[in-house]
């Protein structure tokens, strides 16, 4: 773990993985056999549970709770006060809970106090906002908010919101009004956009 600052307020449990370049700060716990990959930043009061699975360059903002099953792929911004779900049927005595996993895909971004229900998949590089319960599955680069989230569109990586320029059989392609990067997205996740009433 060199070249990792740990401070010392933090509670950091045997068999955690640490990469080189990671930060983490005030009063964090990590829990048991949690690995984490290099140039992560972890602020101050995020809990990360059990085994959990964290990419490289990685920004966990104050107070978010990663519980165990969840994984987070690499250069994933997560916002402050998210939490992260486990167990559909949580009671205090049931002793046989189902941890149900979930997969944060690389690039995608989370806002702040956003809630994630277990055994779902955000895809590479959406944008959930802030304040959103999500229960079903975020397609790549899509743009969703609300409770429940909703996809409201898509977005490039740039995080520009991406305008459809032309509607194909199977798919629609949509351009970045910025920097004219041009997407390939599933009809299948199209159709879901929310449009305005």
């Amino acid at each position: 773990m060199s070249s990792v600052y740990i401070n010392s307020t933090a509670i950091i449990d045997e068999g955690v993985y640490l990469g080189s370049g990671t930060k983490v700060w005030h009063f964090v716990h990590i829990m048991k056999d949690a690995k984490i990959g290099k140039d992560c930043i972890i602020a101050d009061y995020v809990y990360i549970g059990k085994g959990v699975t964290i990419g490289n360059t990685v920004k966990l903002e104050n107070r978010a709770t990663i519980y165990e099953g969840v994984t987070i792929e690499d250069n994933v911004f997560i916002g402050p006060h998210v939490t992260f779900t486990n167990d559909l049927q949580p009671r205090s005595f049931n002793k046989d809970w189902e941890i149900i996993p979930t997969l944060v895909k690389e690039g995608s971004s989370i806002g702040a106090r956003t809630v994630i229900v277990c055994g779902i998949t955000i895809g590479e590089y959406s944008l959930v906002g802030a304040g959103s319960v999500v229960t079903k599955n975020i397609p790549a680069y899509a743009l969703a908010y609300g409770n429940p989230a909703r996809i409201r569109g898509f977005i490039c990586r740039c995080t520009r919101k991406l305008q459809t320029e032309k509607e194909e059989k199977n798919h629609v392609i949509m351009m970045c009004p910025v920097c004219k990067e041009k997407y390939k997205i599933a009809n299948k996740d199209y159709v879901k956009i929310e449009r305005k009433k």
